[in-house]
């Protein structure tokens, strides 16, 4: 049952980016330096972008309620705990398209969230003994959160989401397919 939560941790990043480069591909009015990649949720491309977060954010909710179970120390299970959240306000980025006020909310909670979740995790594995895994994890939650920290230098948003979007879901990647090997 914990490959499936594994699995779908993996699917999870490949659907979100898949969906926003899919959109990216369809909106040839879609600029890096003055859009958000929210943006997509309301273009002629909206419905691949909304659907492609929805379905990312219900497989990162299983992968991180995997992450609870087998969490070994209370940190990593309030990290994952927090993941879980994360994973709902990605789904919510979808629902919530850029149209309505609850948009802004969802998509703060999704990055702030998430970085914090990796910060969590990584704590609680260096708690639990795993020093140098946890180390990469606090590492990647640092460069997820980031890209925020400089927010006033970007022109746009798409930039700064896509830079800690990536570090999450790369970890998330990796993490599943450590948890699929069993390492």
């Amino acid at each position: 049952m914990m490959m499936v939560a594994w699995v779908c941790g993996i699917l999870a990043s490949v659907v979100v980016f898949s969906s926003v480069l899919a959109a990216i591909s369809q909106s040839p009015g879609f600029s890096w330096t003055a859009n958000a990649l929210s943006d997509l949720g309301v273009s002629g491309a909206a419905s691949i972008f909304n659907s492609g977060l929805i379905v990312g954010g219900i497989l990162m909710m299983v992968f991180a309620a995997g992450l609870f179970v087998v969490g070994r120390s209370a940190l990593e299970r309030a990290g994952a705990a927090l993941l879980f959240i994360g994973a709902i306000a990605l789904s919510g980025i979808g629902v919530f398209t850029e149209a309505g006020d609850i948009h802004f909310y969802v998509a703060v909670a999704f990055f702030g969230i998430s970085s914090l979740s990796l910060l969590l995790i990584g704590s609680g594995s260096i708690v639990a003994g795993s020093k140098k895994f946890g180390l990469l994890t606090v590492l990647a939650g640092v460069l997820a959160g980031l890209p925020w920290a400089f927010s006033w230098a970007w022109i746009g948003l798409a930039i700064p989401e896509t830079l800690s979007a990536i570090v999450i879901f790369i970890w998330v990647i990796a993490e599943g397919a450590r948890l699929c090997i069993g390492k």
